[in-house]
C-alpha cells in the first residue's frame, strides 16, 4: 500500500466511456434513479461492467487520474495514522459514536468497542457478536443502543434471518448496558413497527428518549403495514432501562390515503423515493429543533415536548434528490445540510456522466423565527475528485468540526473517501481537505468505503465498510481551533452545544 499526500484531480475523464456502454443509463435519464438506501443484510451482489468500462478505469490508474487499487491518497493537510482491520465481526461496518476514551463501531454482525486514549494506536477493548442489519449505533450514560431493521426469529443475539411476512418475526432497539466496557451486556428489547433502519437520541437527566426511523411498508408485512408516515419513538429509563417501551407514533406527513402527505415519489415525481417514513433524523437539543430526512422530503421540526415533535417546515427537490438520506444543522442553527443518497449507496456516481448536483449534499438556510421558519435552499456540494466507474460514491454520514465563526464539516463518501468542507458561505462550498483510497476492483463494481466520518476531540474517525476503523489527523489553520473543543459523549445525530 502506497501512502501519498500528491493531490490527484481525478476530475475531467471519468464516467465518459461508462455514458457510452450503458451501465449508468438510469442514472443519466432526465430524472434520478429510485434509490435503494444503504446495503442489505446479505452482501450486495458484485455488479458486472462493461469490458470498455474496466479498460478505462485501468488506463486512469496507469496514467495517475486515479490512485491504484487500495492506495492511499490525501491532501496535503491530512495524516492517516491508523488503521484497524476487521476480526471476528465480517459484516459491513457501519456508523460511530464516541464517549470519553472510546469509540463504538457498528458492524452488521454486532458492535465493537476501541479504547481511542492515544489514536495512533487505538486497542479493541470489546467485540460484541449480535446480527441484525444496519446495527446502527449510540451511547448514552451506561447505555448502548442498536438498530435491528433486518426480518429476525426473535430479538436474542442468536437470532437468524426470517421473512417479515411471518408475524413472529421481529426487528426494533436492543439495548446494552455498557458500565463495564470489557464486557457489555444486553438488558432490553423494543419492538418497533418496521424495524429501526437509524435511531437518534433525545437524552435527559432520567430517561433518554430514541426517535426511530424505519419505512418501506407493505401489506403482506404484519407489523410493517401501511401507513408509515411517522416515527416511532421510544422511553427508556436510565435506571431501569428493561421497561423500555414504545411511548407514540407522532405522523410527520399526515393527508389523505394510505401513504399520508409525504412525496408521492414516481409516477408524479420520476426517479425520487415515495416517502414512506424517514430515514434519519438529526436533533439539536440546544435549540429545541430537528431535521428530518424522509425519503422524499426534507422536514425541520421542532421537539419542544419529545414525545410530540411537531413540523415546522417541508421541503422537496424532486430534480436532483432521489433520497433524502441524513441531516446535519450548523452550530448556530440558521443551516442545514441534507445529504441525497443517489444509488442506495451501491452505484458510481461521482463522475462527469452524473455531474455535480446529484448525489450530494443540500445546503438550506433557515429563515425566519419560531414556527415560522422556512428551509431555503442555497447549494450544492459534492466532492471534485471523479471517482473510477467500479467505485460506489454518493454523500454520507459526516458532522460538524466546531470552529467558531465558521460551518466546517467532515463527511463520508463511500470509495470516494474522507472530505472536509467549509460551507460558511452557504452558496459557494468548498473542500479544504480529504483523505481516500484507490478502487477496490478495477475489474467490477464492488461496495466498500467509509460509512461514517465523525470528528471527535481533535482527530477524525472512519468506519470503512471493508477496510476497517480508520483515524486521520488534519492540520489546518482552519480547523486547528476545534482542537481545544472536547467532549464526553458524541453520538452525531445527537448534536452538542459545541460552545457552551
Amino acid at each position: 500500500m502506497t501512502l501519498s499526500s500528491n493531490p490527484r484531480t481525478r476530475r475531467r475523464r471519468l464516467g465518459i466511456a461508462t455514458a457510452a456502454a450503458g451501465l449508468l443509463a438510469a442514472l443519466l435519464s432526465a430524472q434520478p434513479a429510485v434509490a435503494t438506501p444503504d446495503p442489505g443484510d446479505s452482501p450486495a451482489a458484485e455488479k458486472k461492467i462493461s469490458e470498455s468500462t474496466r479498460e478505462e478505469v485501468r488506463e486512469a490508474v496507469r496514467s495517475g487520474d486515479i490512485p491504484g487499487q487500495d492506495e492511499i491518497v490525501h491532501s496535503a493537510n491530512i495524516r492517516h495514522l491508523a488503521n484497524i482491520p476487521k476480526d471476528v465481526l465480517p459484516g459491513t461496518n457501519s456508523d460511530l459514536a464516541f464517549q470519553g476514551r472510546y469509540a463504538f463501531a457498528g458492524n452488521y454482525d454486532g458492535f465493537r468497542i476501541f479504547d481511542i486514549s492515544d489514536p495512533r494506536s487505538p486497542k479493541t477493548v470489546a467485540q460484541v457478536l449480535c446480527p441484525g442489519s444496519q446495527n446502527d449505533i449510540s451511547v448514552s450514560g451506561d447505555l448502548l443502543f442498536l438498530s435491528t431493521d433486518s426480518s429476525r426469529s426473535d430479538s436474542s443475539c442468536n437470532s437468524t434471518t426470517q421473512p417479515a411476512t411471518e408475524k413472529s418475526s421481529w426487528e426494533g432497539m436492543k439495548v446494552f448496558d455498557i458500565s463495564d466496557k470489557r464486557n457489555p451486556k444486553y438488558v432490553a428489547a423494543v419492538e418497533t413497527a418496521c424495524g429501526s433502519h437509524t435511531h437518534t437520541l433525545v437524552p435527559e437527566r432520567r430517561n433518554v428518549y430514541i426517535y426511530v426511523s424505519s419505512y418501506s411498508p407493505n401489506a403482506a408485512y404484519p407489523d410493517c403495514r401501511p401507513p408509515h408516515d411517522g416515527i416511532s419513538v421510544i422511553k427508556v429509563p436510565r435506571h431501569a432501562p428493561e421497561k423500555a417501551a414504545v411511548v407514540g407514533f407522532p405522523v410527520l406527513f399526515p393527508g389523505e390515503g394510505e401513504d399520508g402527505g409525504g412525496n408521492p415519489g414516481g409516477p408524479v415525481n420520476p426517479g425520487v423515493s415515495k416517502t414512506t417514513g424517514c430515514h434519519d433524523i438529526t436533533v439539536l437539543p440546544s435549540k429545541d429543533l430537528a431535521a428530518g430526512a424522509c425519503m422524499g422530503d426534507g422536514i425541520l421540526f421542532s421537539i419542544k415536548d419529545p414525545e410530540r415533535p411537531k413540523v415546522i417546515d417541508q421541503v422537496q427537490d424532486n430534480v436532483n434528490f432521489a433520497f433524502w438520506h441524513s441531516a446535519t444543522f450548523n452550530q448556530k442553527a440558521d443551516k442545514v445540510v441534507f445529504t441525497d443518497e443517489l444509488g442506495g449507496g451501491g452505484a458510481a456516481t461521482c463522475n462527469a456522466a452524473v455531474g455535480p448536483n446529484r448525489g450530494a449534499d443540500g445546503i438550506y438556510d433557515i429563515a425566519g423565527k419560531g414556527d415560522k421558519r422556512k428551509l431555503v435552499f442555497r447549494s450544492y456540494y459534492k466532492i471534485p475528485r471523479h471517482q473510477a466507474d467500479t467505485e460506489n460514491c454518493v454523500a454520507h454520514n459526516g458532522s460538524l468540526i466546531p470552529v467558531k465563526g465558521k460551518d466546517l464539516m467532515v463527511q463520508a463518501w463511500y470509495q470516494g473517501g474522507v472530505s472536509v468542507w467549509d460551507f460558511t458561505d452557504s452558496s459557494r462550498p468548498k473542500e479544504i481537505a480529504y483523505f481516500e483510497r484507490g478502487p477496490i476492483s478495477t475489474e467490477r463494481l464492488a461496495g466498500g468505503g467509509s460509512w461514517s466520518a465523525y470528528y471527535y476531540n481533535g482527530h477524525i474517525y472512519s468506519n470503512d465498510m471493508v477496510k476497517g476503523f480508520d483515524v486521520l489527523r488534519i492540520d489546518d489553520r482552519r480547523t486547528d481551533p476545534a482542537q481545544r473543543v472536547r467532549l464526553d459523549e458524541l453520538n452525531v445525530q445527537t448534536q452538542p452545544d459545541y460552545f457552551d
